[in-house]
C-alpha cells in the first residue's frame, strides 16, 4: 500500500525521534523509544498491543516480506529485523538481526547479538544463545565456530534468489542485485 499512513493507538507512545514511514501499524500499549526506524516500505508493518521497540532498533517490511510483531514483545536497542513474523511474548535482544521470511514461535529468545537467517523457523520457546546463528527449518541453532555447518544450510536458503531473485552464481549478481533493489527503495522515496 504505497503512501500509506503509519496508524498509533491512542494508548501508544512514540517517541519523538523514532521514523515511521509507510503502513506502519502500532497496536495498543506498544512503545517505540528513541532513533526507532520502521519503515513499511511498499508493505506493513504491524506491531500487537505491549510491544516495546528500543533505541536504534529498525524494522523493516516490503510488499513481498511484511512484518508482523505478536503482543507483548521486546525488541532490544540496535535489533534489526527484516519481513520476518514474530509470534507473541518474543525476545529480541540488543543488535540481534532477524532476515526475512524468518518465523519465531511464541516464547523464543534471540540473544545479545544472535542471527535468525532468512526462511528460517524457531520453534516455540526456542532460544539463540548469545552471539549465535540459527538458519533453517528446523533451525539448526550453532555458535560461530561452526561455520561450515551453517553455511551448508544457509547456502541453500539462497539470500540472492530468494529476497532479490538474483541467480548468486551469475558473475554479475552484486550488479543486479544492487540495481534491483535501489529501484525498489526508488518507489518509496516520498517518505
Amino acid at each position: 500500500m504505497p503512501n500509506a499512513a503509519p496508524t498509533i493507538d491512542p494508548s501508544a507512545l512514540v517517541a519523538p525521534s523514532a521514523v515511521l514511514t509507510g503502513d506502519v501499524r502500532i497496536g495498543p500499549h506498544c512503545r517505540v523509544l528513541a532513533g526507532a526506524v520502521l519503515s513499511a516500505g511498499d508493505g506493513v508493518l504491524q506491531l500487537g498491543a505491549h510491544v516495546i521497540v528500543m533505541e536504534n532498533a529498525v524494522l523493516r517490511a516490503s510488499k513481498r516480506f511484511s512484518l508482523t510483531v505478536g503482543d507483548h514483545c521486546l525488541i532490544g536497542p540496535h535489533a534489526s529485523i527484516s519481513g520476518a513474523t514474530i509470534d507473541s511474548e518474543v525476545f529480541v535482544a540488543t543488535g540481534a538481526s532477524v532476515f526475512p521470511g524468518a518465523h519465531l514461535g511464541r516464547g523464543s529468545e534471540v540473544r545479545i547479538n544472535g542471527v535468525v537467517q532468512l526462511r528460517t523457523v524457531l520453534e516455540p520457546g526456542a532460544t539463540v544463545p548469545i552471539g549465535w546463528v540459527a538458519v533453517g527449518n528446523p533451525a539448526l541453532i550453532a555458535p560461530t565456530d561452526q561455520h561450515e555447518a551453517i553455511w551448508a544450510v544457509q547456502r541453500e536458503l539462497d539470500f540472492p534468489g530468494f529476497v532479490f531473485g538474483v541467480d548468486r552464481t551469475r558473475a554479475d549478481a552484486m550488479v543486479q542485485l544492487t540495481e534491483r533493489y535501489s529501484r525498489a527503495l526508488g518507489q518509496a522515496s516520498s517518505d
